[in-house]
């Protein structure tokens, strides 16, 4: 039985899961996980549409909300800015880092995570030109958008803060660790962005983050 005030996180093996329960560690929150399977179509089940209504994981319920009653928080981007608020953590130390953390979660949410989940599932599809197209247009998409991304990392050790990670690097590790499923599959690497590389490597060797990639979700 989880203990008062723990939260319940909805999900599933997705990166988008990933980026909540990896946030979730890091901010020191204590939480019990509840699969929802879409391999089973679980997402379109009412109890869960209760808490997500655009039957999309993940989804959290904080029984302790900001008015100490019970809330539910869906779409992965608003949470992570729900449990940041929440936490006080990770949300930037100041005005102008906050509108930088902001900025690149909204870039993942709109772009790092539609494009390469474009590729993922072109992947699946069967030769032809239908499957040429959807690589070449979301396959140049998202090396467009690993381009900025690296960047932007030239010389820095967290995409939008100085002193430590924020909700941003924890949106956007969600979709690098697939990095070689949709990268590999547009006939391209990890190698090709270096200094996404090496944020990627210290992210992940962080034990927070560690073992939010390693909670079981499935």
């Amino acid at each position: 039985m989880a203990e008062a005030g723990t939260i319940e996180l909805h999900t599933y093996d997705t990166p988008n899961g990933r980026k909540i329960a990896v946030g979730l560690e890091e901010m020191g929150l204590p939480y019990q996980v509840h699969v929802v399977d879409i391999t089973r179509k679980q997402q379109f089940e009412p109890s869960f549409l209760a808490i997500s209504p655009n039957n999309r994981i993940p989804a959290i319920i904080d029984p302790v909300g900001p008015d100490g009653t019970s809330i539910s928080v869906f779409e992965s981007g608003a949470i992570l800015i729900y449990l940041a608020e929440k936490s006080g953590r990770f949300l930037g130390a100041s005005a102008r880092e906050r509108v930088a953390v902001l900025e690149w979660l909204m870039w993942q949410v709109g772009g790092l995570g539609p494009m390469p989940g474009q590729v993922h599932q072109f992947l699946l599809q069967p030769e032809g030109p239908v499957r040429e197209f959807g690589l070449a247009r979301y396959g140049n998409e998202t090396k467009r958008l690993y381009g900025v991304l690296d960047t932007r990392l030239a010389g820095r050790a967290f995409v939008a803060t100085q002193d430590g990670p924020s909700i941003a690097d924890f949106a956007i590790l969600g979709w690098v660790w697939r990095h070689e499923r949709h990268l590999n599959g547009i006939g391209t690497s990890l190698d090709a962005y270096p200094h996404v590389r090496g944020w990627f490597q210290a992210m992940m060797a962080r034990p927070a983050t560690a073992r939010g990639m390693q909670v079981p979700l499935k």
